[in-house]
């Protein structure tokens, strides 16, 4: 893998846009690997919260090539995208965009959006399941994030049903979520912000009494790394996993997609 090489005093712009930014896990990451391996280059965070804003980021940083987007954007961002992958396209949601700029031309770009999260999650998830025993699951929320989720374990074989506050088609309500429900569906994803902190003391509405060995419980939340969702599950001895290793994988790959 070739590293790109720099004019002296060029300094290539990366960052991460979306509301609130206060946990934000890809500055530190991106930053540190810059400093180890020598890449002249820095992460910003862009904090907006009207999505609008995305273009006086663009013009007010002619050396911004890469974008990660995450709550609440993955989905608004798509209006101002000029391409998308077809993952992305598929999944219909995008976590990052590279900015592609004409040349002297600081004032006219390109966006083409891509989703890493399909490979961060699927990646992540798949050495907990069993194929004989994890044939359904649940995906709490059905923000941009769970476009991703749902995509993964659609090619991972595995039958799932989103579960929302508000009714929809083809998805569960949380009061529908019987013990019947809880042992049929063995994995179940949070795919929501809840738990999140400095909201600790809150999980999704379960009936974590009903959870066993057999279940697999799966938190995109990374902070902290044992939400009380989390804990809920080991208690009744499910395997269970947070968002940390996924966020690792889809960053990796959307440097490698920046590139």
């Amino acid at each position: 893998m070739h590293k790109k090489k720099y004019k002296q005093g060029e300094t290539d712009t990366y960052g991460l846009i979306g509301f609130p930014l206060t946990h934000s896990f890809s500055a530190d990451f991106f930053n540190d690997k810059f400093q180890r391996e020598g890449i002249a280059a820095r992460y910003l965070n862009f904090e907006i919260e009207d999505i609008q804003e995305i273009q006086n980021i663009l013009l007010h940083h002619p050396r911004l090539r890469g974008i990660n987007v995450t709550i609440p954007h993955k989905e608004s961002i798509l209006q101002f995208l000029d391409e998308m992958t077809p993952v992305a396209k598929k999944i219909g949601a995008v976590n990052a965009i590279r900015v592609l700029r004409k040349q002297g031309r600081d004032d006219s770009f390109r966006l083409l959006g891509h989703n890493t999260d399909y490979v961060g999650f699927k990646e992540s998830i798949s050495p907990l399941l069993d194929p004989a025993l994890h044939r359904k699951a649940l995906v709490l929320g059905t923000g941009g994030a769970s476009k991703a989720v749902v995509n993964a374990l659609s090619d991972l074989g595995i039958e799932w049903k989103y579960v929302s506050r508000s009714p929809g088609v083809d998805r569960f309500v949380y009061d529908d979520l019987t013990p019947q429900v809880i042992s049929e569906y063995r994995v179940i994803v949070n795919a929501s912000p809840v738990g999140t902190y400095p909201h600790v003391d809150r999980c999704p509405d379960l009936l974590y009494e009903h959870l066993t060995p057999y279940h697999v419980l799966y938190d995109l939340v990374y902070n902290p790394e044992r939400t009380l969702f989390l804990e809920k599950g080991e208690e009744r001895g499910a395997a269970i996993k947070n968002g940390k290793e996924m966020l690792e994988l889809q960053a990796l790959a959307a440097w490698d997609f920046w590139k």
